[in-house]
């Protein structure tokens, strides 16, 4: 037995190493070699070579199917069916180690926002991620939350882990990236980007023309924050329609969003400081759904009512905005189309498979609900 001071003596020399050791090997001497379970073993991993002696044909045949290379084309209906069931059959999974290998590509690349889980920056990644998917293709997302040295650090960071490309949402570039990239909702003309934008002079005559053609001549508006990409685009669009419509642009009717909250709450206060201002208008003219939402919020926390006395219409068509009260008009950008769009267009890039192509031009639609109305249908009593 020991005692607290030679317990301590004894743990600091080598000997109770020695001791230690030499039970450890005497135990594992005595163990016995555990047995596998009935019905654990492991199934050795099917191969090209497995699949293509269950065919009959060649690995390189096997492979072509299996990839839908070019080769593949000289391969007939049956056969490639006869492949496809017997990779499915004996649970085939390719090789992505050798594949990287082969292609020398690591079939990753990186997807860069300002925030994750917004309602816009959602349904974009819900896009790009259902084309990666079918093309085998991964992606690491990050958000920077418009930290310029977070921004130049997540760029390092996935170069580091291998991607080969970049895909951004709302986030102003400001040098030539050492990726291929698409920049959605990117409006500087940057060297190897090819920016992804929605026709704002478009969007901005449908919302508006909407809004005259109901008989609306008070129009109030929300520009957008700063820290928004598509700010100066939709901002500079809305002025040239208001003048080509007559519309009067007052200067008490406009407030400028600030700050980069993901939730109504961008939207609110500022509806309230157009309230506090005591200037009358029929309508307003939000930059984005989640700023309308907020302003219809603040509007009927005031007793006004939606659209009976202010008509509003939101901007991009959020998967909420159909199910708000009242529905919300908008203007409808595609955005997991555009997501699609974009991951396709990167991978085109990657591969070199077509010509670089500066700026792809996206049509927006008008999607008319019950938030807007002519004014004074039906005045509060």
């Amino acid at each position: 037995m020991y005692n607290a001071g030679s317990l301590t003596r004894y743990l600091l020399s080598r000997r109770w190493r020695k001791d230690y050791d030499g039970k450890l090997h005497e135990n594992l001497g005595r163990m016995k070699p555990l047995k596998p379970k009935a019905g654990l073993q492991r199934k050795p991993a099917a191969t090209l070579k497995s699949v293509a002696e269950l065919v009959g044909v060649t690995a390189s045949t096997v492979s072509a199917v299996l990839n839908n290379s070019s080769a593949a084309r000289s391969v007939p209906d049956h056969t490639k069916k006869r492949i496809l069931k017997a990779a499915r059959a004996l649970d085939y999974r390719p090789n992505f180690f050798a594949r990287s290998l082969r292609a020398n590509r690591t079939y990753m690349v990186g997807v860069i926002l300002q925030e994750i889980g917004d309602a816009y920056g959602s349904l974009i990644i819900s896009g790009i991620e259902r084309y990666l998917r079918e093309q085998n293709v991964c992606f690491l997302t990050v958000a920077h939350r418009h930290d310029t040295r977070l921004l130049e650090s997540y760029s390092t960071v996935l170069r580091e882990r291998g991607v080969e490309g970049f895909i951004t949402v709302d986030t102003t570039l400001t040098e030539e990236p050492p990726l291929p990239t698409v920049s959605v909702a990117g409006h500087r003309k940057i060297r190897g980007v090819t920016n992804l934008i929605l026709d704002h002079r478009c969007a901005a005559s449908l919302a508006l023309g909407h809004l005259v053609d109901l008989g609306h001549e008070r129009i109030a508006f929300m520009k957008g924050s700063p820290l928004s990409a598509d700010t100066n685009e939709r901002w500079n669009a809305i002025c040239e329609v208001s003048a080509k419509l007559g519309i009067r642009m007052r200067q008490e009717l406009v407030v400028e969003l600030a700050g980069d909250d993901p939730t109504p709450g961008l939207g609110y206060p500022f509806a309230k400081q157009l309230l506090d201002r005591k200037q009358p208008f029929t309508a307003l003219f939000a930059y984005n759904d989640i700023s309308a939402i907020g302003a219809i919020c603040a509007f009927q926390e005031s007793g006004i009512r939606v659209p009976e006395d202010i008509s509003v219409v939101g901007f991009d068509d959020i998967q909420t905005a159909a199910y708000m009260t009242p529905p919300l008009t908008t203007v409808r950008q595609p955005l997991k189309k555009m997501g699609e769009i974009a991951a396709r267009t990167l991978l085109e890039q990657i591969e070199e498979s077509t010509r670089y192509v500066p700026e792809i031009l996206i049509t927006p639609e008008l999607v008319v609900r019950k938030s807007t109305a002519p004014p004074g249908i039906a005045k509060p009593t």
